[in-house]
This record gives structure tokens, C-alpha cells and sequence, in this order.
């Protein structure tokens, strides 16, 4: 499927813009069709080649996707470069930022979409690193039916934002649509323990939730540049099929209304 990419500026509270990449499916002679909306959040570095090659990917299966600039307090939209420096700009301001500011970035990103007259609706949520914490803080939205996060940090250790002490686990019961949790059991950004956290707490909340730990993958082990040995495209294959059959059966998919509690499982073979 053919894209459209283009960006837009959002005024935010804080006086300034935001600046939202987007990119658009097109079918020749279908002006009016509609397509679900993806918010696809970035690593630290911003909307890289990695963050931008994602986004186009999704949009190419028939999404909107729309990728917020999640710096604009600090810098332009351009993307940090994969060094020294860039790491500590991204890191530096990743807990330099509000907590609420994060927020609100999503929520005018998913507010985007919804005033699209090509969107169908349904939204869901994807990001990697930080911007997998993001995804899942953008489920919080009640508008988002479906996230999907790669390897998110910052969630077990509650550091995310300034002040370094955030609420995300102990809102998981205000996620009311599907998460997707992805880590490679050898990423040292979220150890074993904080693993076990994340997926008690998910449980433990009711969250209708799938798990996924890959035995030999260590942190960012889907971005394409710059890893540091880390990129398995095998694996990434796999991971965004597991992303596709989330978002086609609860983003295309006219499902109606979720009624009754927990399906009762027969003890068969």
C-alpha cells in the first residue's frame, strides 16, 4: 500500500509546538476510505531512520500513523544523533520532562488522528525504549484499544518523567484495551525482576495483557542502525507480526462492545 507523509505542528500548554510525522495509506480511487490510527512513540533519539523505517511499515499495512516529537520542550523536531552526546541529551531530558507533558503529548497525538475524516476511530499505540513506556501511558487513554510495547523502560523502576516517580504501574487498572509486552530476557535496561514486576502487576490488575521474552535478544534489538550488534531481523519479523495481528483484530475488526468478565476454560485436552 502506497504512503503519504507529511507533519504537523500542535500548539501545547506550554506555549510551545510539537511536531507530529505522519504517514497516511492511500488506495487509488478511494479518497474517502478509513484506516485505524497508530501513535508510534520514539526512542530517546527522537523520530530516527529506525523510529521513521517502523512508522512506514505499519502505515503500509493500512494504518494512519501519526509520530510525536517527543523533545519540543528542548529542541527542535529533529532526531539525536546515535553517539555520546546524543544519549546524554536524550537521557538527560527524558527526566527532565513532566511527567503531565508526556501525557498530554499523547493525547493530543491520538486527538490527531480522531479528527482525521480518513480515521475509523479505533486507535492504537506502539514505541520502543521510552517510547514503549509512552505507548503503554498512552493506553491509559480510554480512546486507545490496543498497545503494543517493545522493550519499555522505566516502568519497573517508576523513574520516567521529572521527579523520577511515576504512577504507570499503578494505573495498569486503567488500561481498558489489549497491551503487547515485548523484552529480550537479556536486556539489562529491564533486569529479570523488573520483568516479573511488570507482568505481576498487569495480572494482578486484570489487564487483558500477552507477554513475550525473547531468550537471546538483548535491549533495541529491533532498531536497524546503530545497535551495537544488537538488531536480530529475524526476530524483529516475528515481533511485528505479533504487532499486526493485535492491531487487525482489534483496530479493523468492528468486535462491538466487551461484555462479561473472564472466559471460563475447559479442562480438556
Amino acid at each position: 500500500m502506497l504512503i503519504e507523509e507529511s507533519y504537523k505542528d500542535i500548539a501545547t500548554k506550554d506555549g510551545g509546538n510539537m511536531r507530529v510525522y505522519t504517514w497516511h495509506p492511500t488506495v487509488p480511487n478511494y479518497p474517502k476510505a478509513k484506516f485505524p490510527g497508530v501513535v508510534v512513540f520514539s526512542e530517546i533519539y527522537q523520530v530516527t531512520g529506525p523510529v521513521a523505517r517502523f512508522a512506514k511499515q505499519i502505515a503500509g499495512q493500512g494504518y494512519i500513523v501519526a509520530a510525536p516529537s517527543s523533545y519540543h520542550e528542548f529542541t527542535g523536531p529533529e532526531p539525536l544523533e546515535y553517539d555520546g552526546p546524543g544519549t546524554d541529551k536524550g537521557n538527560d531530558w527524558k527526566v527532565a520532562k513532566k511527567l503531565a507533558a508526556y501525557d498530554e503529548d499523547a493525547e493530543l497525538s491520538v486527538s490527531l488522528l480522531l479528527s482525521l475524516e480518513t480515521c475509523n476511530g479505533r486507535i492504537g499505540a506502539t514505541g520502543m525504549c521510552l517510547g514503549g513506556h509512552l505507548a503503554y501511558r498512552c493506553a491509559l487513554d480510554k480512546r486507545v484499544s490496543a498497545a503494543v510495547c517493545y522493550f519499555a523502560t522505566d516502568i519497573h523502576s517508576q523513574t520516567l518523567g521529572a521527579g523520577k516517580n511515576d504512577d504507570s504501574l499503578a494505573r495498569a487498572k486503567d488500561i481498558k484495551g489489549e497491551l503487547v509486552m515485548i523484552f529480550g530476557k537479556k536486556d539489562n535496561h529491564v533486569p529479570p525482576e523488573g520483568r516479573d514486576l511488570i507482568r505481576k502487576t498487569l495480572h494482578e490488575a486484570g489487564i487483558c495483557f500477552s507477554f513475550f521474552e525473547a531468550a537471546w535478544a538483548q535491549h533495541a534489538f529491533i532498531r536497524d542502525e546503530s545497535s551495537k550488534g544488537r538488531y536480530d531481523p529475524g526476530l524483529t519479523k516475528i515481533c511485528f507480526e505479533i504487532l499486526l495481528e493485535l492491531f487487525n483484530r482489534t483496530l479493523r475488526s468492528d468486535l462491538g462492545p466487551r461484555v462479561g468478565g473472564e472466559q471460563e476454560i475447559e479442562d480438556v485436552c
